[in-house]
């Protein structure tokens, strides 16, 4: 039986952000104090290609604050590729926490397909 599962994302594992990250070969992440135009934040922080500013994390509520001036200072798909990656991410960590087997395969429009095989049947 097949199920379609849609995912409202909050960035709390920092494993899978750093899996996320290390997939779209980004610089590792960084617990730190990062100066945004708005302000100061402090959270994990990730450097996405050509944005002028950090994207912060804080894992404990799993917010994510940057600005990219509306996609001035930075493209939205990157932020968009970073979400998709930690959620693949994350759902193979509890599918494999649970014993389960997860395979993946990347789509023609770009989305990413997980099959998580439960029990023994495939």
């Amino acid at each position: 039986m097949s199920h379609v599962v849609t995912i409202d994302t909050q960035l709390r594992d920092r494993t899978a952000i750093d899996a996320a990250c290390r997939r779209l070969n980004l610089p590792a992440t960084k617990h730190e104090r990062v100066t945004l135009y708005s302000g100061e934040v402090t959270g994990l922080a990730v450097r996405l290609p050509e944005w002028q500013y950090p994207v912060v994390i804080d894992t404990a509520s799993g917010e994510i604050r940057y600005d990219n001036f509306g996609g001035r200072w930075g493209e939205q798909k990157h932020l968009d590729a970073l979400l998709q990656m930690y959620a693949v991410e994350k759902a193979k960590i509890e599918s494999r926490r649970r014993g389960h087997a997860c395979t993946e395969q990347r789509l023609a429009d770009g989305s990413i397909k997980l099959t998580i095989n439960v029990g023994g049947a495939s």
